[in-house]
């Protein structure tokens, strides 16, 4: 018995060291491969399989950033003589550009849009028909996600909220803009402090409101009794506000519409582009116009579509 116990030890022993000499002698192709696999590097099916269906994330009705967005896309289409928003019926509706932030951010899945001034390393933004979103690419017309930042208000509005205004397009209020990745306007002329005491309010639009609390601030310096409650609800609120006088200025990232242009005055104190964000362990890099209105309107729904 012993001896037949050492025969069958022998056998499996002979039989690993067969299975070991045939692992060492894969293909170097295959092996490498096994090795990039395990380093991370998955193959693009690999990747898009793991990414799965496209989260969209946008932004509520009444947003500029939407607005702009869905206007520039084709997601806001003509329907006789009626427009009508096609974003996506599933999409992830946030109220305020912190919250597509953070949900891309926490969504490998997932795309959004945001403006380009308020986009940070939590996310990464693709380019759109191969086109980075920057300042200077907004500024030579090549980025063609970009949109105007309003303010609006009465045209009786006192001179002491008409100051503030002046300092918004001095030089030094569009060297603001310009700090902070928007596009102003290079032949301002310099700001002369009146010591303003006023206390204004001002509303609307979430991505205008990053610059204006950074314009407020700046004004403030040259003018310490200054006062502004600054209320961040959005484009339209804003020039509902501004029209209805509760505010003495609106905020707007959008063109206005005709009805509101009517009722008061309106300057472009900046331009923004609108950037289109994924998670960063999204792979994709470039997307066209045409790519967008697909995602955003549901036409597509997987990112295989998008990964090859």
């Amino acid at each position: 018995m012993k001896l037949k116990k050492l025969g069958k030890v022998g056998i499996l022993i002979a039989l690993a060291a067969s299975l070991v000499a045939c692992g060492g002698n894969k293909p170097k192709n295959e092996t490498a491969n096994e090795g990039a696999n395990a380093g991370g590097n998955q193959p693009a099916t690999e990747a898009a399989a793991d990414l799965g269906t496209i989260n969209v994330i946008s932004r509520e009705q009444g947003s500029g950033t939407r607005s702009a967005f869905t206007e520039l896309t084709g997601v806001l289409e003509k329907d006789g003589d009626n427009e009508v928003d096609k974003t996506y019926e599933e999409a992830s509706v946030q109220s305020s550009t912190d919250a597509v932030l953070t949900t891309v951010q926490n969504d490998k899945a997932g795309v959004g849009y945001i403006s380009l001034g308020s986009l940070n390393d939590t996310v990464k933004a693709v380019k759109v028909d191969g086109v980075e979103a920057t300042a200077e690419n907004i500024k030579s017309g090549d980025y063609k996600l970009a949109r105007p930042f309003n303010i609006a208000y009465k045209a009786e509005i006192d001179e002491k909220t008409q100051d503030f205004i002046k300092f918004i397009m001095s030089e030094e209020g569009q060297k603001i803009a310009a700090e902070e990745g928007y596009i102003g306007e290079d032949d301002a002329e310099a700001y002369e402090p009146i010591d303003n005491d006023a206390h204004i309010a001002i509303a609307g639009s979430t991505s205008v409101t990053p610059l204006m609390e950074k314009l407020v601030e700046a004004y403030k310096a040259l003018n310490p009794n200054f006062e502004a409650d600054i209320q961040s609800n959005g484009s339209s609120a804003g020039m509902t506000a501004a029209i209805e006088g509760t505010a003495q200025i609106g905020m707007a990232s959008r063109e206005l519409k005709e009805e509101e242009a009517a009722e008061v005055e309106s300057l472009v104190i900046a331009r923004d582009g609108i950037a289109v964000v994924v998670n960063k362990e999204n792979s994709v890099e470039d997307l066209t116009m045409d790519n967008l209105k697909e995602i955003f309107t549901g036409a597509v729904t997987e990112w295989s579509e998008f990964i090859k």
